[in-house]
């Protein structure tokens, strides 16, 4: 279940939500039974809070999506990609710090 802060993307909404955002938006591909997903969940809080205005995050609970997973090359999750202006502009597998994350988030606002 995705935070108040945390769009809950799907193959309905992705367009409007992540390819036509006018912020970076770094979208979280992952499922209930993903150990690394749900230790990964409270830092995707904690920046949808931080950086609330110049970035979004998103999450795609692979099961139900497999057609976004098919479509981004998603082999293993958590998967992050960061779009930003319709692009894939960051990719990272795996469980991932907080400092790593808010780096390609930043990198992808100054980009």
């Amino acid at each position: 279940m995705a935070a108040a802060n945390i769009l809950t993307v799907t193959g309905a909404n992705f367009e409007a939500s992540v390819l036509q955002s006018k912020v970076p938006v770094l979208v979280d591909f992952w499922a209930e039974w993903c150990g690394p997903c749900r230790m990964l969940a409270p830092l995707l809080d904690e920046l949808a809070g931080e950086y609330d205005g110049k970035a979004s995050i998103g999450k795609v609970n692979v099961d139900n999506e497999q057609d976004l997973s098919v479509k981004f090359g998603i082999s293993g999750i958590p998967a992050l990609l960061i779009f930003k202006d319709g692009e894939v502009v960051a990719q990272m597998v795996g469980m991932r710090s907080k400092k790593d994350l808010k780096a390609a988030i930043d990198s992808a606002i100054a980009g």
